[in-house]
């Protein structure tokens, strides 16, 4: 007789499926997410703030329009947990740093957030992020260590940790990270999951910026995908955002992978160079492609290091500016190693200065667009490192050098492409390694599609840890 999964091994899909059929209602599933959540907190510190009594309302109105056979949307009352520096009505925002702790909660629902519940989904709470979102790391002034459920003594990495974890953990089928340099990728290989950053301005957010995006976070592709339906509808509020088309990112099947070219980038030329253990596992996801029928070609890096130093400048000049206009008390209360890295040498920047590390954002672009549109995917690593210390806001310690592990994701956020992270397979210590697909801008759907073939080619995976 098949087992039946418990429930928090439902995907997306399987708990819409059972919604319809009357298997499982919305009440129950949430209440069982928030068994999860409050079963695992102890261990893993993802979440930030935990809505029992609205996840429950929002859930109790979902069970009624399934039962009357009028859900808002396929994925009525299916739970989500969203990143702390995404709005959401009531809730205050404090970008993962003591120095907000008296931050004032949110007037409104942020884009992203706005899209989910006019879907019906049902919001367990708010996953937590570095100080700032800076740094790749699950540790926070403010929110303490968040740890890495495959192994609680390794890091989640970030700056969308508690997303990462809730994630990997069952918290939820469905999560949303933001990502200006790798922040929902990064944590996707380091915990076992997948997550897609859109192409710029594909999902609408609020406030936009340069490179930012909001994109989900997924045990399956199927799960990214059925978010992303609801996500990319407009928003007037981000005028960075692109024209709004209909398009169906569930439809995943239909790539003829006989047809590819694909670029594989296994050396950035810059920062860490990769575990070899990671490099083994972008060449079996190439071998696969290959075997086939996919045309695979090994290719040159287009990054430098002065171009990643240069990125380096450009957020340490950002993060400076944000530190400046704190009042000593507040900017006393931020995690140190933060202070010391965007201090020391950004609070001696000239205008020339920064400028220079402008401009280096925009010939990354330029040369990440160039360098890679010969193929119709790029396949890299995600990650060159295996997840480090919990306990450290960076690989390495040194906030002198504290980006040298973003090389492989950092140029798709300037250049504007849409990029995935997947689980490959596992480290000799049972640690997860992802691969990064890389598509042309705006071929978000080609990415998923992509990515759904290589979920299927992989080899046989892991069952997710019971922290």
């Amino acid at each position: 007789m098949q087992r039946m999964p418990a429930t928090h091994e439902f995907t997306a899909t399987e708990v819409a499926v059972q919604y319809a059929s009357g298997a499982l209602s919305p009440v129950e599933f949430t209440e069982a997410c928030l068994a999860r959540i409050e079963a695992c907190e102890p261990k893993l510190n993802a979440m930030y703030r935990t809505d029992r009594d609205g996840a429950l309302a929002t859930a109790r109105a979902s069970e009624a329009r399934w039962r009357a056979k009028r859900p808002l949307s396929p994925l009525d009352g299916v739970p989500v947990t969203i990143k702390e520096n995404i709005y959401t009505k009531g809730d205050p925002a404090p970008v993962g740093t003591k120095a907000n702790d008296d931050a004032a909660p949110q007037p409104a629902d942020a884009p992203p957030a706005a899209r989910l519940r006019e879907a019906g989904c049902v919001v367990l709470g708010k996953t937590t992020m570095p100080d700032f979102g800076m740094l790749s790391s699950g540790l926070s002034s403010i929110h303490g260590i968040t740890r890495n459920p495959w192994n609680t003594a390794r890091n989640t990495s970030g700056s969308s940790s508690g997303a990462g974890a809730a994630a990997a953990a069952g918290y939820a089928p469905l999560h949303l990270g933001t990502d200006i340099g790798g922040s929902v990728r990064l944590p996707a290989t380091h915990c076992g999951i997948f997550a897609l950053k859109p192409s710029l301005g594909r999902v609408p957010v609020y406030p936009p910026y340069i490179g930012r995006v909001t994109g989900p976070m997924t045990r399956d592709v199927a799960a990214s995908a059925a978010l992303m339906n609801l996500l990319s509808r407009p928003d007037a509020r981000d005028f960075m955002s692109l024209p709004w088309q209909d398009t169906d990112y569930t439809k995943l099947d239909g790539l003829d992978v006989r047809k590819l070219r694909i670029g594989l980038l296994l050396d950035m030329g810059a920062g860490l160079a990769p575990h070899p253990e990671i490099v083994a596992a972008a060449k079996a996801a190439a071998r696969a492609l290959e075997s086939a029928g996919a045309v695979v070609e090994e290719m040159k890096s287009f990054l430098t290091p002065e171009l990643l130093d240069g990125m380096s400048r450009f957020f340490e000049a950002r993060s400076y500016n944000d530190f400046a206009q704190l009042p000593p008390a507040k900017q006393a209360k931020i995690l140190p190693f933060i202070t010391e890295w965007c201090t020391w040498r950004a609070k001696g920047f000239s205008g020339r200065d920064v400028m220079a590390a402008y401009n280096a954002y925009v010939t990354l672009r330029d040369v990440t667009n160039q360098g890679t549109s010969r193929y119709d995917f790029v396949l890299s690593p995600t990650s060159p490192i295996l997840p480090y210390e919990a306990e450290l806001p960076a690989p390495g310690n040194d906030p002198r050098n504290a980006l040298p592990h973003i090389a492989f994701t950092v140029p798709y956020n300037m250049s504007e492409q849409p990029a995935a992270s997947l689980n490959w397979t596992f480290s000799s210590e049972g640690l997860p390694i992802g691969v990064q697909v890389i598509g042309r801008r705006f071929d978000d759907l080609g990415v998923l599609r992509l990515s759904a073939w290589l979920e299927k080619a992989r080899p046989k995976q892991k069952d997710y840890p019971t922290p």
